[in-house]
């Protein structure tokens, strides 16, 4: 599922962001940045799907 989510980043930012956060705040400001351009909605939304698997981690943890 994570890498399905940073390929969905690369080609449609906004649904990475939905996928990720659902409807928050932080998928208006992808949209808003992907209207402004795609480079800039996909830089986001990359930067926001990484920050949030650190955050929760879906990886292994060492215990």
């Amino acid at each position: 599922m994570k890498i399905l989510k940073y390929l969905l980043a690369i080609v449609l930012p906004p649904v990475a962001i939905l996928f990720t956060y659902g409807v928050s705040s932080t998928l208006a400001i992808n949209i808003g940045l992907t209207i402004l351009g795609w480079i800039p909605g996909t830089i986001h939304a990359l930067w926001a799907v990484s920050k949030h698997e650190e955050k929760f981690g879906t990886g292994v943890t060492n215990s």
